[in-house]
């Protein structure tokens, strides 16, 4: 397993202000990469959420030194209300999400999210509850897949895709990444082919899909600027073109709304450099907005 780096740290850090102390929310906790960076930048606190009980595992791990001061919870960010909630706090201090799949994800091949491994198609971020992609992939029709793919994949050949798997699936279940892969390179016309694997797109939908990733965003990005005392801020990282649209349309509706809750700190997202793209190949399609609570 390949060590992880979490993307774009000192720009997150110097939007969020943690010098500042107070309490801080990170909704995705991951491996403790941002959470790390929050305490050694002076939060007096941070309440790090996550899906998945392995990453929250070594993020224990990561926080150690600073274990006083920091709250793990297995959770799904967009109950980041109730968890606060549960811990008798109506406000925080600044607060951070860090959308999609992590590279522990990935590099484990046992999670079944990348076809780099041959393992059981599961996909599940969190693996203790939820059908697993295998499962999903049994009962759906060819029409919803077909629109799975396309949509949360941006795939040109989805309708080919969703038609090839749902024939084999007749014949046989889709129960492995390698199968899945090798179906899909088939269903994909070698015109079609670009610098990219052609089962990229389709892995991505189906783990989109699976966890329904897209599902909510807006809602709990209204509910963490609800959540923000005057002057707290909150900063989105999103990997997906989709994810990042929707970030940026709820921070604009919020910020020009009837009645203004939030100033826009990024009026373009912010990117990694060359160098954290050389060090971090990830940090390529990672985009970070940021917004201000207002009084």
């Amino acid at each position: 397993m390949t060590t992880h780096e979490p993307v774009l740290v000192a720009e997150t850090i110097d939007l969020l202000q943690p010098g500042r102390g107070g309490t801080f929310v990170d909704c995705t906790v991951g491996l403790g990469g941002h959470a790390r960076a929050l305490l050694e930048g002076g939060a007096d606190r941070v309440i790090g959420l996550d899906r998945d009980r392995e990453a929250l595992a070594r993020a224990q791990d990561t926080l150690a030194p600073w274990s006083a001061r920091v709250d793990l919870v297995h959770a799904d960010y967009r109950t980041v209300a109730e968890v606060l909630a549960a811990r008798g706090l109506t406000v925080v201090d600044g607060a951070l999400a860090d959308l999609g799949v992590s590279s522990m994800q990935l590099d484990d091949g046992s999670r079944g999210f990348s076809f780099r491994h041959d393992a059981p198609l599961d996909m599940r971020m969190d693996r203790s509850t939820g059908p697993t992609a295998a499962e999903l992939l049994r009962t759906v029709t060819e029409a919803e897949l077909a629109d799975v793919i396309f949509q949360y994949g941006e795939e040109r050949y989805a309708r080919r895709i969703a038609r090839r798997l749902v024939d084999e699936r007749r014949r046989t279940p889709i129960e492995t990444t390698g199968a899945l892969a090798a179906l899909v390179r088939r269903a994909v016309p070698h015109r079609g082919w670009q610098r990219i694997d052609p089962a990229t797109r389709t892995f991505q939908a189906l783990r989109i899909w699976v966890n329904r990733e897209l599902e909510g965003l807006d809602r709990f990005l209204r509910d963490v600027v609800g959540l923000l005392r005057a002057g707290a801020r909150v900063a989105v990282i999103a990997f997906h073109s989709l994810e990042d649209r929707i970030v940026k349309r709820t921070f604009r509706a919020l910020e020009t709304g009837g009645q203004a809750a939030v100033r826009i700190l990024t009026k373009r997202p912010l990117v990694a450099g060359d160098a954290e793209i050389t060090r971090n190949p990830r940090a390529r399609s990672a985009r970070l907005r940021a917004a201000e609570r207002l009084a």
